[in-house]
C-alpha cells in the first residue's frame, strides 16, 4: 500500500483517483500520522462482509437451541 503526505494527496487527488480505479490501496497521513485509507469501493465493501461474517461466526460459536432442532422452532414459528 503506498502513503503519502495529505498536502500532496490533494495536489495529486486526480492521480491518486486512476491508481485507485487500477485496484491500489492509498494511505494518506498528516504529520506522519495514518488518516485515510484511499481503496476501490469493491475493497471496501469486500472488506465489510469479510469484518461481518468472521462477527457472525464467532458469535455462533456460543449459541445452543436450548436442546431444540431448528425444524422444531421453524414449525413452531409457522403455527402462528
Amino acid at each position: 500500500m503506498a502513503t503519502i503526505g495529505s498536502f500532496e494527496a490533494k495536489t495529486k487527488f486526480s492521480a491518486l483517483l486512476e491508481r485507485v480505479e487500477q485496484g491500489e490501496q492509498i494511505l494518506i497521513t498528516r504529520r506522519g500520522k495514518p488518516v485515510a485509507r484511499l481503496m476501490p469501493i469493491a475493497t471496501a465493501r469486500k472488506e465489510k462482509v469479510s469484518a461481518a461474517m468472521e462477527r457472525l461466526r464467532k458469535l455462533r460459536k456460543g449459541t445452543t437451541l436450548g436442546g431444540l432442532g431448528w425444524k422444531e422452532l421453524r414449525d413452531a414459528g409457522r403455527k402462528y
